[in-house]
């Protein structure tokens, strides 16, 4: 497709010479800024100043740029760019962004986010200008599939590839490999079927982190053999908000060989445990990674968890016990549950309060003041609450009474039990 043309946008030149001319942006020094200062030879009439303070890293989202202005400008001032960011401009030429790149040599970062290329034809001559950049960020252009092999192919040592927000549904597979890829983020987007996600493994042989949140991926459908061939260098997957809903599912995820990280929170599977549980039985599913949801996993975190998953399926019948369950026994044995143990505290206590010859049993709550059991207490011993003085007997203790003298003191901190005494003597005038 032919971009329209676009009469109302602005140059990249025209923006790098007003965002960075010396008024706007002073000289600096630094780590990351490369700042340099060149003067120019450029015809009368020419948008560059006669010198710019241009970083190493040029920001240049949300500048209205649409095409690129005179490229000897852009060769003679970026030179020493090394990333570049043109995020949410106007760009729907790939003409225009090849010119833009093809003069700054030195480039390795580029991100064309929320640029509109739906639609647009990127030719093999203008890809060869990307052949430099090792990190590409593409996010919400929807730039067809076809473009993104493309790129692929001419970008000898791409690294990161980000495709997120592009309605991805389906992906062609690549007759050409790109085995520098490492890092593919291709979250939110549409695809549902594990067929397609096999594919990136004979496109990306070395990649080591695949990031896929939220797409509603049903199943990983591959046997043991073919996830170990096509994922041999696999180290982080993140499936957040996946449609997974089979334990069967998380079991494959051990089938990659050298799987460290796994990210998998908000899908079906999970809904029904409580937070604890799910980290638990993740854990002792998947006995090799060393990260889940960003959390290291401790030795001792882990024994726990294979522990509490041989306990949670006890009661199992025989044909719905995982694979797991069976490893995990012959590591530790079938062992007992655990003793349920209330450690809620305790709510009332019922005490017997004396007052002079008086005795009365009352049941007292163990959440109130000390001021709060006194107002209980005038009615019961015939005392305003600042006529009495209050004294706890423990009768396990061989201690004498213990005055209750701070009256927002709470009652639990005494450790008061069933049988004791409160004391009430009337103060003397």
């Amino acid at each position: 497709m032919e971009p329209p043309e676009d009469k109302d946008g602005r140059t990249f030149v025209e923006v790098i010479s007003e965002k960075y001319s010396p008024e706007n942006f002073p000289y600096r020094r630094g780590p990351g800024m490369g700042v340099v200062v060149v003067s120019t030879g450029g015809p009368q009439g020419s948008p560059m100043k006669d010198r710019l303070n241009l970083p190493s890293v040029l920001v240049l989202n949300s500048c209205g740029i649409s095409r690129s202005g005179d490229q000897a400008e852009i060769a003679a001032f970026c030179a020493h760019v090394m990333e570049l960011d043109l995020s949410h401009n106007k760009l729907q030429d790939w003409h225009e962004i090849s010119k833009i790149v093809s003069n700054i040599p030195n480039l390795e970062f580029l991100n064309l986010s929320s640029n509109p290329l739906a639609g647009m034809t990127l030719e093999p001559r203008w890809a060869e200008a990307f052949s430099s950049v090792r990190r590409l960020v593409l996010n919400n252009t929807q730039v067809s599939w076809d473009t993104v092999l493309l790129l692929t192919r001419e970008i000898p040592e791409l690294e990161e590839l980000f495709l997120c927000h592009n309605e991805y549904s389906s992906v062609s597979p690549s007759s050409v490999a790109c085995p520098t890829l490492r890092l593919l983020h291709i979250t939110d987007n549409c695809l549902k079927d594990w067929a397609e996600v096999r594919k990136f493994g004979s496109m990306f042989p070395c990649l080591d982190t695949l990031v896929m949140a939220n797409n509603n991926l049903s199943s990983i459908q591959d046997s043991k053999d073919i996830l170990q061939r096509l994922f041999p260098k696999l180290r982080s997957i993140n499936l957040h908000n996946s449609g997974l809903n089979q334990w069967e599912d998380i079991e494959k995820l051990n089938f990659f060989p050298k799987l460290e990280e796994v990210r998998l929170q908000g899908i079906p599977l999970l809904q029904a445990y409580t937070n604890a549980e799910r980290r638990s039985l993740m854990i002792a599913q998947l006995p090799s990674i060393s990260l889940l949801n960003g959390s290291a996993v401790t030795d001792s975190e882990r024994e726990d968890a294979e522990r509490f998953f041989i306990r949670y399926y006890l009661d199992y019948p025989e044909e719905e016990l995982p694979y797991r369950y069976h490893s995990l026994v012959n590591k530790y044995g079938k062992l007992e549950p655990l003793a349920e143990i209330d450690l809620r505290p305790r709510c009332r206590a019922q005490v017997e309060v004396h007052c002079e010859e008086k005795v009365e049993q009352l049941s007292i709550r163990l959440d109130q003041t000390v001021a709060e059991l006194k107002k209980q207490l005038t009615t019961v011993v015939q005392l305003s609450t600042n006529s009495m003085r209050l004294y706890y007997i423990d009768k396990g203790s061989a201690f004498g009474p213990e005055e209750m003298k701070y009256n927002t003191r709470a009652l639990h901190s005494y450790s008061i039990q069933d049988g004791d005494e409160i004391l009430v003597v009337p103060k003397t005038k």
